[in-house]
């Protein structure tokens, strides 16, 4: 079904938080809708290459916090693993890199920017809390719209 962000701003105003600016979508597709998983990571992304690799995406979008660290969180092979486990998109507090190679995968991708480089060390990462960043309150299993306008989370599943 096609959606508009601006839409579900103008009906439902006081059910909707929209994530701030300077996130762009650098994926396969122009918009994403879904239930969220949340993660946040300590730069590595080791437990986040586990979910999309092995996990059931149906449905769902991962929203991911690094804090703005200038590493490159998703690249190539998670976007792969991504669209291999249907999750509909990404959305990360932090930068990817593989721009071109991940330009064709339909999933929708936003993040503040690009780095060539990747957290080598592991650190481990922690699921379904509640992340705050760009003004929203990303909640797991809460639902997130997002096309070419914007990215909102909402508490529940609008249509």
């Amino acid at each position: 079904m096609a959606f508009f962000t601006a839409d579900f701003c103008d009906e439902y105003s006081d059910k909707v938080f929209v994530l701030g600016a300077g996130y762009k979508n650098y994926g396969g597709t122009d918009r994403c809708e879904g239930q969220i998983v949340t993660i946040k990571l300590d730069k590595n992304n080791s437990d986040l290459i586990t979910l999309l690799r092995d996990e059931d995406g149906t449905g769902k979008v991962v929203v991911v916090d690094v804090d703005e660290a200038y590493y490159a969180v998703v690249g190539e092979n998670l976007m792969k693993f991504a669209h291999k486990n249907n999750y509909a998109g990404i959305v990360i507090n932090g930068y990817i890199r593989d721009t071109f190679q991940i330009k064709d995968i339909p999933v929708a991708l936003f993040a503040l920017g690009t780095c060539s480089r990747k957290y080598i060390p592991v650190t481990s990462g922690e699921r379904n809390n509640t992340l705050t960043f760009g003004g929203v309150d990303f909640k797991h299993n809460d639902y997130l719209y997002a096309d070419t306008d914007g990215v909102i989370v909402t508490a529940e599943k609008i249509v």
